[in-house]
């Protein structure tokens, strides 16, 4: 209740400063709508595809006299994004894999590998559980992986270093795994439809550029979790179930392969990857590994949530609320790489405390308005992921601390420095690596 009130003296004081502080009543309106969504969005007191719910609604009753720009089907075509067909493939293959028990599997043949050596155990945990993050929500395969440790974890004290450093384990890769492909996590998809326009990015590229920030980003999260924990040595063997795929999760497996291969060549035969996920969703659904009764395993709220980001950046921009912010900020002092650095450290800083699909909304439209060059809008999205030293920065971190055991000191120790180097790599190198990779 206490929260609550908080939202609405928020709310209150919003509406009342852009009334008497913004002379202009277009920019006051788009400031309380894109402020009202935003409170929503970071206080949490709603689910998070309520915000979205709120503007589309919101922006043709209050705009839609104003301008025909700002009528319900305009508005409705700015969150109908290519990306969310994208993401909505993702999500049905993430949802036919735990239908199927391939997420099941491959957690059990992990831990089956690790052949009881610690350092091992926590290697092969985190390079699961990020690699599930590329193809499934982190919240996902956080649970997932969670599930198949629970009874290595329940054998041990809360306080034993190696179970907290598998908590850590699969919250940090969880986080991590999501920057390494266009459908891991809700900023990626922020990015790509702000780019679409002007330099259409495929999954070949954002991977080229991602997959090895992933791996380095990992290497040095294992290493800060071992070092941190003491891992190492052998540990006592829990029974895990080693039974082989049967037939429909092997077929599943194939329509997987199928379906990255396409995505990985797209330059090659020309179908956009949206295309390739509708195409997909249709096999899973048509062919009978997904039903109608999963379409409640879609995550849904999440592409609402996507779908909320995108329709707060157009209005943005379409209002020019962008472009008159950008102009009263005097960056001429700082060089380029400066500048971009400024903006990942304030993206992973946003992540750590707010939600991340939010903060890209906000700041890949005050980038483009300071005339920054538009692959910045990569870089803010993958910094958004860097922001994970809290309990509250992001579902994985919060499904692990609530395991138990955890601490804030034991997430500030590793996330930091995690959000701190991600950050200036990204920042510093991200503009020059991208060109490399083919993007101006």
């Amino acid at each position: 209740m206490k929260r609550r009130n908080v939202v609405v003296v928020a709310l209150l004081l919003l509406a009342v400063g852009a009334w008497l502080g913004i002379d202009d009543p277009i920019f006051a309106r788009v400031v309380v709508l894109g402020g009202t969504a935003l409170i929503l969005w970071l206080s949490e007191i709603v689910p998070p595809y309520v915000p979205t719910l709120v503007l589309m609604a919101a922006i043709p009753l209050w705009l839609g006299g104003v301008s025909p720009a700002y009528r319900l089907g305009p508005v409705l075509g700015w969150a109908a994004d290519p990306v969310l067909a994208l993401f909505f493939g993702g999500f049905a293959l993430g949802a036919a894999a735990s239908r199927h028990g391939i997420d099941v599997f491959v957690a059990n043949q992990t831990l089956a590998a690790s052949r009881h050596h610690r350092r091992r155990m926590l290697a092969l945990v985190m390079v699961a559980t990020a690699v599930l993050s590329m193809w499934m929500s982190n919240i996902a395969a956080a649970a997932m992986m969670l599930t198949a440790l629970r009874p290595h974890l329940h054998q041990s004290a809360r306080t034993e270093p190696f179970r907290r450093a598998l908590l850590l384990g699969v919250a940090m890769a969880a986080n991590l795994g999501g920057i390494a492909t266009p459908i891991g996590t809700g900023p990626n998809g922020i990015a790509i439809a702000s780019l679409e326009s002007t330099m259409p990015i495929t999954f070949l590229q954002w991977m080229s550029f991602a997959v090895p920030l992933m791996v380095a980003m990992l290497a040095l999260a294992f290493v800060l979790i071992a070092w941190a924990h003491g891992v190492h040595g052998a540990f006592q063997p829990v029974a895990v179930s080693r039974a082989p795929l049967q037939g429909r999760a092997r077929g599943l497996v194939g329509v997987f392969a199928v379906a990255v291969v396409a995505w990985l060549t797209e330059p090659l035969h020309g179908i956009p990857a949206p295309t390739v996920a509708l195409l997909i969703a249709a096999v899973l659904f048509g062919g009978g590994w997904l039903g109608r009764e999963d379409l409640g395993r879609i995550d849904w709220s999440t592409l609402l949530l996507i779908a909320g980001g995108l329709v707060l950046a157009r209005l943005a921009a379409e209002s020019g609320l962008v472009e008159a912010l950008a102009g009263r900020v005097n960056w001429h002092g700082l060089s380029l790489p400066m500048r971009v650095t400024g903006f990942v450290v304030v993206s992973a800083v946003m992540g750590a405390v707010v939600s991340n699909t939010a903060s890209a909304a906000m700041l890949i439209p005050l980038a483009f308005g300071l005339g920054l060059p538009h692959p910045i809008a990569i870089l803010i999205a993958i910094g958004s992921a860097f922001g994970v030293p809290f309990a509250v920065s992001s579902p994985p971190n919060a499904m692990a601390y609530g395991e138990g055991g955890l601490t804030a000191r034991d997430l500030l120790r590793v996330g930091l420095p995690i959000m701190l180097t991600g950050s200036l790599i990204v920042g510093l190198s991200g503009l020059a690596f991208l060109r490399w990779v083919g993007l101006p």
